[in-house]
């Protein structure tokens, strides 16, 4: 046991042992990085080949367009990037808060460890399960109770924009409904990770100023794991605003520009999803166009979140 106590100084042979053995690894780590970014380079150029001639043809009209008509070669997107974003948002929305109390619940010692483990494990089961199922449960059950409530909801919210009538099954809101599902163990899993991870020395700290528990959680915990909480809303986003086929399934699939949640939307994955298989000549570029801005906005929605998380990691850092 005595030789593991030994400390190994810069020339001892040890060191030299397990120095190639460390820029070997580092090495691998490093081609690994490489690997990924030209891979990712490579996407996105392929993407970009194959929409510039939409790109030529119709400039920044296809991002600002509101129809979109192959047979007449007119092509525009701008419903359904409002269709992508709303649906994300409103699924976030939903999914953030309900995922968070999820979290509390299950890193505090609120119930026992076993009905705690249960719960954690059925909820993380969701992330499992394929997204076509999701999309037939939605038909079948979610489907039914937004015609059934979304006319209570124009009848009594119908002078706002996003309520107005008539309600419609498959929907924006229907879409969203799910999403929030799909995006929920994402949420919870990684936010219950770092409200775990918070010391146990600042829950002892703040209970013995006399705070009380939940003064404790809202006041020390909840911030200190404000970094996990925030990363886990970026990855939520993100899943949704990728999703296809249950959005595919549910959203209506209209390009018509509406603000209404009640109405009829489309995304731009469930668009390539729906039409690329029977799209020819032009249509074909106008695809890729949207797939090249669908992965713009991935893109812009990881810097945004990125750059949010690193200022929530420097206001909590006097917490840890």
């Amino acid at each position: 046991m005595g030789e593991n106590l030994i400390p190994v100084g810069s020339g001892s042979p040890i060191t030299r042992e397990y120095r190639p053995r460390t820029d070997f690894f580092r090495g691998i780590c490093w081609l690994a990085s490489i690997v990924t970014v030209l891979l990712l380079a490579f996407i996105l150029g392929e993407i970009l080949i194959k929409a510039w001639p939409a790109i030529q043809k119709f400039g920044l009209g296809f991002i600002t367009g509101v129809q979109w008509s192959p047979n007449r070669e007119i092509f525009g997107v701008l419903p359904v990037l409002i269709g992508t974003a709303a649906s994300s948002l409103i699924a976030l929305a939903l999914a953030l808060p309900l995922g968070l109390a999820i979290a509390l619940f299950l890193s505090e010692d609120f119930l026992p460890v076993a009905i705690r483990q249960t719960i954690r494990f059925v909820i993380e089961l969701l992330a499992a399960i394929p997204s076509v199922v999701y999309g037939l449960w939605g038909i079948f059950v979610v489907v039914p109770l937004v015609q059934k409530y979304g006319g209570v909801l124009a009848d009594k919210l119908g002078f706002l924009p996003f309520f107005q009538g008539p309600a419609y099954g498959n929907s924006l809101l229907t879409a969203s409904l799910v999403l929030a599902l799909m995006v929920l163990p994402t949420i919870t899993a990684i936010s219950r990770s770092a409200l775990v991870a918070v010391p146990k020395t600042l829950r002892e700290a703040s209970y013995a100023l006399g705070a009380t528990r939940w003064e404790s959680i809202l006041g020390v915990i909840l911030p200190t794991a404000a970094s996990g909480i925030v990363a886990s809303s970026i990855l939520a986003f993100g899943r949704a605003m990728g999703e296809t086929m249950a959005v595919a399934m549910l959203i209506g699939n209209s390009q018509r520009l509406s603000w209404s949640f009640l109405a009829p939307s489309n995304t731009l994955s469930a668009l390539l999803a729906n039409q690329f298989a029977e799209a020819d000549g032009i249509q074909v570029n106008a695809l890729m166009y949207a797939a090249a801005l669908l992965v713009l906005m991935t893109l812009v929605v990881n810097m945004v979140g990125e750059a949010i998380l690193r200022q929530t990691q420097k206001a909590t850092a006097g917490l840890r």
